[in-house]
C-alpha cells in the first residue's frame, strides 16, 4: 500500500507548523492524492492558519505550493461517480467528508486523517498520522 487519501486537516497541520505531519507529506515515499474541492476549505482558514503558524500571506502561499508538489490534486470529476457512495457513506457522520471518501473509492486506498468521525464509517481503511508513521518503518 503505498497510496493515501488525505485529509485537509493534514494539510492544514502541515502548514500550521513544521513537525511530523509536514515532513511525513515531504519524505515518505508515498503517492498522496487530495481531492481539488478540499483546497476551498484551506483557503477558507487561511486567516486562521496564518494566525496560529505565525506566518505572512505571502508564505502561506509559498508553502502551500511547496506541500502541493508532495500531493497530487484530484479534479472533481474523476471522483463524482464514487459521490453519490460516499454521501451514503457519510450521510450520518459528516457528509462535508464524502468528497475524501469518494476519492478513496476512486483509487481504493486509505485515507489518512486524525478526524475521529471518519473512524465511525466501516467502508473506508483510516490511517490516523500514528499509522502512517507507522507505514514509514
Amino acid at each position: 500500500m503505498n497510496t493515501l487519501v488525505i485529509d485537509s486537516n493534514i494539510i492544514i497541520s502541515a502548514l500550521i507548523k513544521e513537525g511530523i505531519t509536514r515532513n511525513i507529506l515531504t519524505n515518505l515515499n508515498m503517492n498522496f492524492l487530495f481531492p481539488e474541492f478540499g483546497l476551498e476549505e484551506i483557503y477558507s482558514n487561511k486567516l486562521e492558519i496564518i494566525k496560529k503558524a505565525g506566518i505572512t500571506s505571502r508564505q502561506f502561499d509559498v508553502l502551500l505550493l511547496r506541500l502541493l508538489k508532495y500531493i497530487r490534486l484530484i479534479p472533481l470529476d474523476f471522483i463524482v461517480n464514487y459521490k453519490e457512495e460516499a454521501d451514503k457513506i457519510m450521510n450520518e457522520i459528516h457528509k462535508e467528508d464524502s468528497v475524501f471518501i469518494a476519492t478513496a473509492l476512486a483509487f481504493k486506498c486509505p485515507i489518512w486523517s486524525d478526524d475521529k468521525h471518519f473512524k465511525k464509517q466501516k467502508e473506508i481503511k483510516i490511517f490516523t498520522t500514528k499509522d502512517t508513521i507507522d507505514l514509514s518503518k
